[in-house]
């Protein structure tokens, strides 16, 4: 079973590319400051999603506490790192994706999953067994390990990363992690070999792929062009990708100068246009 293999990672844990050893099911924990039982900030049905994962019904977002990147601009903060949540059980998650599913939503959509991968596809075992049927989307900051996600690989039906850099002094100083352009190339490769490009069905709702997302950062438009260039080059230009122009000086931000503001119009017109210029499946 791919959770029994699971287990063999969290604790020494080495679930994300950090290999930080934490001896997670003895109480420890890492950097991302979870033991290893589910931590939960919220869940619910979410209609801030991209229109393919909302639909009619919304998305049924899980957010779980805790992260293991150190992004200084983090919108989400307050639950990944000032770690707002509580710890419930594994039956407990389940229920919980049982609960959204019943509500209407399209999908079971993990929020920061990368850390509590153990867990929280153990919950997802749990909760097939008693009838779970929609998509299940992985939803998480693309620093992850490829050997993790072969052992995820027929659980995950639609992956969503960020790609949020592929500059090494951007991931140094922002994301507080100095490998995460290797890192989240060779992981959005391995999503991309599992489940292809995005398919919906015919009420135009995502079932299964890749989708991407990045969001524009204030003075890093040429880094948003490399990645745009590297996605059609390397995944094809049928891929699905969501450019954000949402950034906001959170958490730490104005600890930076440079970022200590919102993008410009011009900024985001520019990773717009060329993406649309690069003919790729760009999210409406």
């Amino acid at each position: 079973m791919a959770v029994e293999r699971l287990k063999e990672f969290i604790s020494p844990c080495r679930l994300c590319p950090r290999n930080c050893l934490a001896e997670r099911s003895k109480g420890d924990v890492g950097y991302c400051r979870v033991t290893d039982k589910p931590m939960v900030s919220s869940f619910g049905p979410h209609f801030g999603e991209e229109p393919v994962l909302v639909g009619w019904g919304g998305s049924g977002t899980i957010f779980f506490t805790g992260c293991n990147l150190g992004c200084v601009f983090c919108q989400n903060y307050q639950i990944s790192h000032l770690m707002e949540g509580d710890y419930i059980t594994v039956e407990e998650l389940s229920e919980i994706m049982l609960y959204l599913q019943k509500r209407g939503c399209h999908n079971i959509n993990l929020v920061t999953p990368t850390h509590q991968v153990t867990q929280i596809f153990e919950a997802v075992e749990i909760a097939k067994t008693k009838g779970l049927n929609v998509p299940i989307v992985y939803n998480c900051g693309g620093y992850e390990s490829v050997e993790v996600l072969r052992e995820i690989r027929g659980l995950v039906d639609i992956y969503m990363p960020d790609i949020k850099t592929f500059s090494y002094e951007f991931s140094k100083k922002y994301l507080v992690v100095p490998d995460y352009p290797d890192v989240v190339r060779e992981a959005v490769i391995e999503m991309f070999n599992q489940v292809g490009h995005l398919k919906v069905n015919e009420y135009g709702i995502a079932e299964k792929g890749v989708m991407i997302r990045h969001l524009v950062m204030p003075n890093w438009t040429n880094d948003s062009l490399e990645i745009l260039n590297w996605i059609a080059d390397n995944l094809g230009r049928e891929t699905y990708v969501n450019i954000m122009d949402q950034y906001y000086p959170y958490y730490r931000a104005c600890d930076f100068p440079e970022i200590c503001r919102r993008i410009t119009e011009e900024e985001y017109s520019v990773v717009y246009n060329y993406a649309k210029k690069l003919k790729l499946r760009l999210a409406v």
